[in-house]
């Protein structure tokens, strides 16, 4: 692979994997903000838009019309063939069928089920470290919450944790500028949920991938099985990444921050609230649209067939919508952030990232109340943001 060319114009040449953007974006996206025209273009990528103000973002995840799903992240390469994820790859009308049935296993009720186990994961991880003094807390308590809950989920080993890690770093990081290495990773998912549902076919459990082999669309007939695994492998992914990078970023933030993460230790009804903080402020999703018909928002033209980049994280950031927009407010009053997405594809899992979120930073202050960095941070790139390594030490 050949070296990628840093970037000298934000405006008319982002892009997403360059160093300056994964160490640091938030710089970048004021700088394109307070441009005269605060939509940037790319030719790289095939050609895709950066918009960056909370209105302009929003006027494009609620127009499906112009703007498809039917490719949802901007990489280098073309889409995978079979490689769709329903619903967030599905436009109206077939949108809606496949998200209302995921809906009952996300509701609050049911995320409420899981809490019990949640818990019981962060303290067997935090057993596993409390007495080095130190950790990783992404490699070794962050990365590994989500991929225990959703394994619970689907009824699948989390034993494969280091699999499906392997998989995410792949499709979403790797696989953003190597078609190969995209595509073997979504064969060997697919594979691996295809024995799966074989399995549940012959055996039905209490699991989600067995919910999903009873589902059906509404003129009564079951969903496929190339819908099935699309949907799989979109929780999978979507269900795990999303939430350790946003772990991670709490960890990391009350890491750098003693009078936050003190005020939070003696007062964890703050808990809730500072969580929704962080998931403003360091928002870890953007997803990617497929311009289906020309158009036009706030002055800017967007021609059929290129890609826009929706950075929630970087409409998060915008002052226009948040006061103070730069800095964490672990109390803040108003926060109709978009961190799980805005529109018909807003995060089905909201109420189990939000969960699994709020007990592992409750479990971690309970047991671990004072700890800070230790060493340099590492940052993901692709199109989930989140730290990949945050060594602290503990007292």
């Amino acid at each position: 692979m050949s070296e990628r060319a840093r970037v000298t114009d934000w405006l008319t040449d982002w892009d997403h994997l360059d160093p300056n953007w994964i160490e640091d974006p938030f710089p970048i996206w004021d700088s394109i903000r307070a441009a005269k025209c605060p939509i940037a273009h790319t030719d790289r990528f095939r050609g895709a838009y950066l918009p960056t103000r909370y209105d302009d973002i929003r006027a494009i995840a609620y127009d499906p019309e112009h703007f498809s799903s039917r490719q949802v992240v901007v990489r280098d390469n073309q889409i995978v063939s079979g490689g769709g994820a329903p619903p967030i790859t599905s436009d109206p009308p077939r949108h809606r069928p496949a998200r209302m049935v995921l809906l009952p296993p996300f509701t609050p009720q049911a995320i409420d089920k899981l809490t019990p186990k949640a818990r019981a994961v962060c303290n067997e991880l935090i057993d596993g470290f409390i007495d080095e003094g130190s950790c990783d807390a992404a490699g070794d308590y962050a990365q590994h919450i989500p991929v225990r809950v959703i394994a619970h989920m689907l009824g699948i080993p989390d034993s494969d944790g280091d699999q499906f890690r392997k998989w995410i770093h792949d499709i979403l990081e790797v696989g953003t500028s190597d078609q190969y290495v995209l595509e073997r990773g979504f064969a060997e998912m697919t594979e691996y949920f295809a024995g799966h549902i074989q399995a549940r076919r012959a055996r039905p459990g209490d699991d989600l991938i067995s919910y999903l082999l009873t589902a059906k669309y509404p003129d009564g007939q079951p969903f496929k099985d190339t819908h099935i695994l699309g949907t799989l492998r979109l929780l999978l992914v979507a269900g795990i990444d999303t939430t350790w990078s946003s772990i991670g970023a709490s960890l990391w933030h009350l890491a750098n921050a003693p009078a936050d993460r003190r005020r939070l230790a003696e007062e964890p009804a703050l808990v809730p609230s500072a969580i929704e903080e962080f998931l403003r402020a360091y928002a870890p999703v953007t997803m990617g649209r497929l311009v289906a018909k020309e158009t036009h928002i706030n002055g800017c033209t967007f021609k059929e067939g290129e890609m826009v980049m929706l950075s929630f994280p970087a409409a998060n950031r915008d002052p226009a919508m948040f006061p103070d927009a730069d800095k964490v407010i672990i109390d803040r009053k108003e926060n109709r952030h978009a961190a799980f997405g805005l529109g018909i594809h807003r995060c089905i899992g909201s109420n189990l990232a939000r969960m699994e979120m709020t007990v592992a930073v409750e479990e971690f202050l309970k047991r671990i109340p004072e700890f800070r960095l230790a060493g340099d941070v590492t940052w993901s790139s692709g199109s989930v943001r989140g730290p990949r390594r945050v060594p602290i030490t503990f007292g």
